[in-house]
């Protein structure tokens, strides 16, 4: 469902003539499955979501959302994703109905299905009463569900969250968790970005540890714990990022 290949993305940097954010970065997600990118802040785990979501363009290697190349087919590659980011960015003179509504008809739903839909959608989400709450009205909580809401009210088989429970209190967060499990029961294939290790250990199939834009392991918790015969998936991480920087600190010598 999702391919990538030796992703690379580099920025336009004044003081260093460009920055490698997404080194040679290859991985596989299949549908059914929760596929976890696991690294600290600035680790390139946003830029490859927002390559595969077509917000950026890759400046190397190849990546396929459902058969679909993000550099050459970004429409068909939007009409089949779902992206939900931190920021949840909602309209404060929208209610909730509306907001979700609006997006339904930005994906092209057809008004006899758009409808029912939405129905769907809220009672899943146990939004029904919040569908009058404006935007500008509602409490963290709320907003994340109306952030879900609008990611999936298209029913598309790829989902993506980018750190979706960042700057939550831990029952939003929960609530959240156990949404992103519901829709993985779906069989809907996901990717879901984050650097907290217990969201990783509790929810992902499959993880790949991120790190200054290379993967640095790539497996589930289990595979990796055995190959690096470490139990701790913390101390793993932090093990993983040890050896890359002695690496890294080699190389330069």
């Amino acid at each position: 469902m999702i391919h990538v290949d030796n992703l690379t993305k580099r920025f336009a940097d004044l003081r260093q003539g460009s920055v490698l954010a997404l080194d040679h970065v290859s991985f596989d997600v299949q549908p059914g499955e929760i596929f976890g990118l696991l690294g600290p802040n600035g680790a390139g785990k946003t830029t490859c979501l927002r390559i595969l979501s077509t917000v950026l363009k890759p400046s190397g290697g190849k990546a396929l959302v459902a058969g679909h190349n993000v550099a050459t087919e970004p429409a068909k590659v939007r009409s089949v994703i779902g992206f939900m980011s931190a920021n949840t960015g909602l309209y404060d003179r929208m209610t909730a109905w509306e907001m979700v509504e609006y997006f339904g008809r930005l994906y092209g739903l057809p008004e006899e299905k758009l409808q029912p839909r939405l129905e769907e959608v809220f009672q899943m989400l146990q939004m029904n009463e919040i569908r009058d709450v404006l935007g500008g009205k509602m409490s963290t909580g709320m907003k994340q569900k109306v952030s879900i809401a609008r990611t999936i009210v298209h029913d598309p088989p790829v989902l993506i969250f980018d750190e979706p429970t960042s700057g939550l209190d831990v029952l939003v967060a929960r609530a959240v968790l156990k949404t992103i499990h519901t829709l993985r029961d779906q069989g809907k294939c996901i990717i879901f970005s984050t650097h907290i290790m217990r969201e990783v250990e509790k929810l992902c199939d499959r993880v790949a540890i991120i790190y200054k834009g290379r993967i640095l392991a790539n497996g589930s918790v289990g595979e990796l714990e055995q190959l690096y015969h470490e139990p701790d998936m913390e101390e793993l991480f932090f093990d993983l990022i040890s050896r890359h920087e002695a690496l890294m600190a080699a190389e330069r010598a």
